[in-house]
């Protein structure tokens, strides 16, 4: 059984920037793909950004492409998302997931999730 530990949120100004973490556990992690969806208070959650286990391609969300960027350490069995100019839509609980299936934008895709971590960006 897969676990997933995000970490790093935090409340941030505007404009600044934070790095989530995605640890995960239980399995190789080199074969999963890595996701990073978030959920707003009332909303759906919504993909943010992907990347595969086999050539590290990428797939963002048009709402964050050229801000956020998504990366994997396969030695640390870790995921990254790297927040620029963060805004305050960006305020969300953000979720790490993982998949043994190719990488998608859709949340069905992946079988295993984190608890995720708070992300908070005041105006």
């Amino acid at each position: 059984q897969v676990q997933i530990q995000e970490s790093g949120g935090g409340l941030v100004q505007a404009g600044g920037s934070l790095r989530l973490s995605c640890a995960a556990s239980g399995g190789t992690f080199s074969s999963y793909g890595m996701c990073w969806f978030r959920q707003a208070p009332g909303k759906e959650r919504e993909f943010v950004a992907a990347i595969s286990w086999s050539d590290s391609s990428t797939v963002y969300a048009d709402s964050v492409k050229g801000r956020f960027t998504i990366s994997r350490d396969n030695a640390k069995n870790t995921v990254y998302l790297q927040m620029n100019s963060l805004k305050p839509e960006d305020t969300a609980v953000y979720y790490c997931a993982a998949t043994v299936r190719t990488i998608t934008s859709s949340r069905a895709q992946y079988n295993y999730w984190g608890q995720g971590t708070q992300v908070t960006v005041s105006s």
